[in-house]
């Protein structure tokens, strides 16, 4: 009974902490959503002046694909964490003298009907997020579709595993840490954080890769400060990885039954979100990454991988006025030494 009661005690209280991280990690969201759009209205804006003139451009699928995902991310979060909070505040404050207690309170309307729209969102989330890192992986491995197989295999693991979750957590009586549901809900976050993993590991050995080639193509040895916090920052980034080891985290915690698996589910949810939409805002700025190994197709030469370096970097000076139309260049190959 001890234990149960010491259980229940750091379950609640992570439940709690992780309700004031998600608050303040969603006013980052909303930041990061608010400058998004900004900066795709702004290209709007500046293209409908230019209409008239006959130089203006089309409007990239990929940049409304970004605002329809970002728009869905920040529902979906908003779901979730209006759950999550009006919850906690039914199970502390309003039902506080509850008979056997928050954690009999929580047993009996763990499946009430906000709490398992939450879960569905947060699953639902999970979708959208983890398709795009497939989608970053295909992009960053210059379009290779060999490398998307595996993770889109386990992708379509976690869309039906995600399905059983929701409903055996959601059902009459059901619970997401009691009976089967748990069960379920950690075999769909084993799936999906495998693929997360796989993903996160391809996009950061890639781009690692690419590093050190560019820098013998260039024959330089680049150890200033900066770059070097620049390149793991965009590693960071590009491969989700907060998402991802706060995932892991999650389903090892979970898997042992550790109440404290609450609140890294929390961070795990929240980072669902947050990763995706600092890519996507990096997107429209015109800094993520790119593959610029070639530009013809080719594996380029010494000589040629300095021309070509050369040629982006003119391209991208004349198209500096418009951020969303750049491409950006690795801070490897952004200059060239002399022999």
């Amino acid at each position: 009974m001890s234990m149960s009661y010491s259980w229940n005690a750091i379950f609640q209280n992570c439940w709690y902490i992780g309700n004031n991280f998600n608050a303040i990690l969603y006013g980052v969201e909303l930041i990061l959503y608010f400058f998004t759009v900004k900066y795709i209205m702004d290209a709007r804006m500046r293209r409908r002046q230019q209409k008239g003139k006959g130089d203006a451009t089309k409007e990239p699928a990929s940049i409304r694909a970004i605002l329809y995902l970002s728009t869905g991310l920040l529902c979906m979060i908003t779901i979730y964490l209006f759950a999550q909070n009006f919850f906690g505040e039914e199970m502390w404050i309003i039902n506080e003298g509850y008979t056997g207690g928050s954690g009999q309170y929580y047993a009996s309307h763990a499946a009430v009907w906000y709490q398992t729209m939450g879960s569905a969102s947060s699953v639902v989330m999970n979708w959208m997020s983890d398709a795009y890192l497939i989608y970053r992986l295909f992009v960053v491995w210059d379009r290779n579709i060999f490398v998307i197989v595996l993770p889109a295999i386990l992708y379509v693991g976690t869309v039906v595993l995600g399905i059983l979750t929701c409903y055996y957590s959601g059902r009459p009586g059901g619970d997401f840490f009691v009976g089967i549901a748990p069960h379920i809900a950690l075999a769909y976050s084993t799936v999906g954080i495998a693929m997360n993993v796989i993903c996160s590991s391809l996009i950061c050995g890639y781009i690692i890769h690419y590093i050190h080639m560019s820098n013998r193509a260039l024959r330089r040895e680049d150890n200033d400060h900066p770059h070097v916090v620049n390149r793991v920052l965009e590693i960071i980034v590009e491969s989700m990885l907060p998402y991802t080891l706060f995932g892991a985290t999650y389903v090892t915690l979970l898997g042992l039954n550790n109440p404290v698996a609450i609140l890294f589910l929390s961070l795990y949810v929240m980072f669902t979100c947050l990763s995706p939409q600092i890519i996507m805002l990096r997107v429209v700025l015109g800094r993520e990454w790119r593959n610029e190994h070639t530009l013809a197709g080719d594996p380029l030469s010494d000589l040629e991988f300095a021309k070509a370096s050369i040629m982006k970097s003119q391209i991208d000076t004349r198209m500096s006025g418009d951020p969303i139309e750049l491409q950006n260049i690795p801070s490897n190959s952004s200059s060239i030494e002399a022999k």
